[in-house]
C-alpha cells in the first residue's frame, strides 16, 4: 500500500515538474488563433493584424484558423471542447458566446469552459441599405418598416449575434415586425444586399468600402458617439432610440490553462495591441481599445452571462 502511494506521489510530482518545464518554455511552436468568422470580414482582418503585431513578442508564428458558424460560437466552442489547455490553441470570443446557453440546448458553459486571457476591443455597428434604396434616413426606414409589417428583410452575420439582438430590440421599441436573414459573415451579407436579396444589413464596418464607394448608404451607427470615419451618420440615441451596442470581445483558451502560459499570452497580445500597425487597423474599422486584464476579462464574462440571460428573456427569444 505504502509502495503504491509512493509511486503515485512520484508520478504526480513528475507530472507537475513536466508541466512547469513546458510552461517555462512556452511557446516552443506556433500558436493557433481561431477566428470564428469567415475570412475577409472585419474580425478576420483585425485579428490577422493583431496576430502579425504580436508574433515578435510571442517569438513564434500565430496561425489564423477560420472556423465560422453559429454566430461566432462554433469556433470558440470547438476550442473549449477539443483543444488541449497548453496555450497553443486559443480563440476570439464573440459576445454571442455568453448568450448561447440561453438560446440553444448546449453543454457549453462559458463560466467554466474557458480560460480568459485578455479583453481587447469592440465594434462599430451600423445599418446600411443600397444607395438606390428609397430611405434617406434611419427614421424613414423605421417608419416604412412599421407601416409595412413583415416586408423588410435584414441580414446579419448570424442568429444571436449583437446585430440580430439589437435589431430585435429596435423592433420591440418601435413596434416593428421585420424578418431576420442570418448569414455567416460580411462577404455574404454584402453580396446579398448588392444583389437585392435583402433590404438592409446590420453589421460591423465591413460595409465601409461599399459606403465609401457610394454603393451603400449608412443610415445609423450604434455607438454612444458618432463615428470618426463616418461622422455624417447619426447614433441610435440621436434618432430617438436609447440603445448602445458595440459587442466587446477578447481572447480565451480552454479551461485548465497554466497561469504562467496565460501571462505569456496576455503580455504578448497586450504589446501587440499597442503596435502602430494594429492601431491603424482599429482606426480603419472604428474600433476603440477596451483592454481588460485576464482577471478583469473573467469578471466581464461572468457579468455578461447575467446580462445576456436577462436580455434574451426580455426580447422573448426562446431556446431551440
Amino acid at each position: 500500500m505504502l509502495k503504491n502511494i509512493g509511486r503515485l506521489f512520484v508520478l504526480f510530482t513528475a507530472a507537475l515538474i513536466c508541466a512547469a518545464v513546458q510552461a517555462q518554455d512556452f511557446p516552443s511552436r506556433p500558436v493557433t488563433l481561431v477566428v470564428p468568422w469567415p475570412a475577409g470580414g472585419t474580425t478576420d482582418i483585425s485579428m490577422r493584424a493583431l496576430a502579425t503585431a504580436t508574433e515578435k513578442y510571442l517569438k513564434q508564428p500565430i496561425v489564423i484558423e477560420n472556423r465560422p458558424g453559429a454566430g461566432g460560437v462554433l469556433g470558440a466552442q470547438t476550442v473549449a471542447e477539443k483543444a488541449a489547455p497548453d496555450g497553443y490553441t486559443i480563440s476570439q470570443i464573440a459576445i454571442t458566446v455568453f448568450r448561447w446557453p440561453f438560446m440553444r440546448k448546449t453543454t457549453l458553459d462559458p463560466a467554466k469552459d474557458f480560460t480568459y486571457i485578455i479583453g481587447l476591443t469592440g465594434y462599430t455597428f451600423g445599418v446600411v441599405v443600397r444607395a438606390d434604396a428609397p430611405w434617406k434616413t434611419f427614421r424613414e426606414f423605421l417608419d416604412y418598416a412599421k407601416a409595412n409589417p413583415g416586408k423588410i428583410n435584414y441580414g446579419t452575420p448570424g442568429v444571436g449575434t449583437s446585430l440580430h439582438i439589437t435589431m430585435e430590440q429596435i423592433a420591440g421599441k418601435e413596434g416593428i415586425k421585420w424578418t431576420h436573414v442570418p448569414f455567416k459573415g460580411t462577404s455574404e451579407t454584402t453580396g446579398a444586399l448588392l444583389g437585392g436579396h435583402i433590404d438592409a444589413v446590420a453589421d460591423a464596418t465591413g460595409w465601409g468600402p461599399q459606403v465609401q464607394a457610394g454603393a451603400f448608404r449608412l443610415l445609423v451607427i450604434w455607438n454612444g458617439t458618432r463615428s470618426k470615419n463616418y461622422p455624417e451618420a447619426p447614433t441610435l440615441k440621436e434618432v430617438g432610440i436609447d440603445l448602445v451596442s458595440n459587442s466587446p470581445f477578447g481572447l480565451a483558451g480552454p479551461k485548465g490553462m497554466d497561469p504562467n502560459v496565460v501571462k505569456v499570452l496576455h503580455d504578448a497580445f497586450k504589446k501587440g495591441s499597442e503596435e502602430p500597425a494594429y492601431v491603424a487597423q482599429m482606426v480603419k474599422f472604428d474600433q476603440e481599445p477596451a483592454y481588460l486584464s485576464s482577471a478583469d476579462y473573467k469578471k466581464f464574462a461572468d457579468q455578461q452571462l447575467v446580462e445576456q440571460k436577462a436580455l434574451i428573456e426580455a426580447i422573448g427569444l426562446k431556446p431551440e
